[in-house]
């Protein structure tokens, strides 16, 4: 007779680094697609799933309840719900910030990233999204559902900054009548900032801070305010760019990577007008989430960029450098930590404690430890 042997879910993972750290990660919940994370001032957190949920987390990373009144989105490609930022006056106002891929009304085959502002209420064991207000909008909507990127970061003096891919049409990057391939900046309310450099151009043109971005997923600013993007390059030629006002990063006229074609695309190198990344990957890491360690738990780490790699399978850990000549700063890969798993978000919670989401249909929420 055939003894059936117990199946036993995986509850602590091992994580080979590069670096010789011995980390290890607690798995704690699990979800459908999950796609960003977001810590909540009492410690409780909320976990965004691409077709069209948040979850409110207990204190133990334990699912409590699913948000009520969250936007209407349809799962398509790569767009859907995405990111969930809270604002960092929410114990006071209740705020947070979030983005999802909305579609034409009089034709779906169109879309495009919309971000809204909104009030979380929240009681001991439930939450609901209220007031909620349309803040921005890709513009134009077009055809196809890739690289909406709409990841989302506040700045220190309260602007909002959103990273808008360029929707797999190239283009659109050096196109300044259209916010696609750009990362924009407006007010918390979506009105635009008298001192946003292409403020006095028209619609549109008058939200964006940098353009010749293709697929910005990762943005965050680090201990000294500077803001930092990080995006997929075509084949190959994934880029951590430092963003400054005004600057053009190139795409699709330069590239450190090439096209899928086959065909080659010039490099930063060869026409310097426009930024090079302050660094490149060849091949290629598939960055997706993105956070600047900013805690005290993990002391050596404090200042290190953390990048969520999807094909890479890994995270990728990146030490920043200071230099009196542009640019300002100089980065490098310093270790990649590895369980054979894609990464989608990699987030902090008030301790210092590390939190990552994987990809996929049963993507694991991990809290770091060593």
């Amino acid at each position: 007779m055939m003894v059936c042997q117990p199946v036993f879910s995986q509850t602590v993972i091992e994580m080979k680094s590069t670096d010789g750290a011995e980390l290890k990660g607690e798995v704690l919940e699990t979800f459908n697609r999950p796609w960003a994370m977001a810590f909540l001032p009492d410690g409780r957190a909320l976990v965004s799933e691409k077709a069209g949920a948040i979850w409110l987390l207990d204190r133990n990373g334990k699912k409590q309840a699913e948000v009520i009144g969250v936007p209407e989105t349809q799962a398509k490609g790569q767009g859907g719900l995405g990111d969930i930022v809270v604002h960092p006056d929410f114990a006071s106002n209740n705020t947070v910030f979030i983005s999802y891929v909305g579609r034409d009304k009089n034709d779906d085959r169109f879309s495009g990233a919309v971000v809204e502002r909104a009030r979380l209420e929240l009681t001991s064991d439930s939450a609901r999204l209220t007031q909620r207000e349309n803040i921005w909008e890709q513009s134009p909507k077009v055809t196809g559902n890739g690289h909406y990127a709409h990841r989302i970061a506040l700045s220190a003096d309260g602007y909002v900054f959103i990273t808008s891919g360029d929707r797999q049409k190239f283009t659109p990057s050096q196109n300044m009548a259209m916010n696609i391939g750009k990362v924009v900046r407006i007010h918390q309310d979506g009105s635009i900032p008298d001192d946003n450099p292409f403020a006095k151009n028209g619609p549109v043109t008058n939200e964006i801070w940098t353009l010749g971005h293709r697929n910005p997923l990762g943005i965050d600013f680090d201990l000294d305010g500077n803001l930092w993007v990080h995006e997929m390059g075509p084949a190959h030629g994934d880029e951590l760019n430092l963003i400054e006002k005004a600057r053009n990063y190139g795409y699709p006229v330069v590239s450190e990577g090439s096209h899928y074609s086959g065909v080659e695309i010039p490099s930063h190198a060869s026409m310097p007008i426009y930024v090079a990344p302050t660094v490149a990957w060849v091949p290629a890491i598939s960055p997706a989430g993105f956070m600047i360690y900013k805690g005290d738990k993990y002391a050596d780490w404090r200042g290190d960029g953390f990048i969520g790699g999807l094909s890479s399978k890994a995270i990728i850990r990146v030490e920043f450098e200071k230099h009196e000549k542009r640019p300002h700063h100089r980065a490098k890969e310093a270790a990649r930590y590895e369980w054979g798993q894609r990464v989608r978000e990699i987030e902090q919670n008030a301790q210092g404690d590390i939190f990552v989401l994987e990809d996929g249909t049963s993507g694991r929420l991990i809290k770091i430890t060593n």
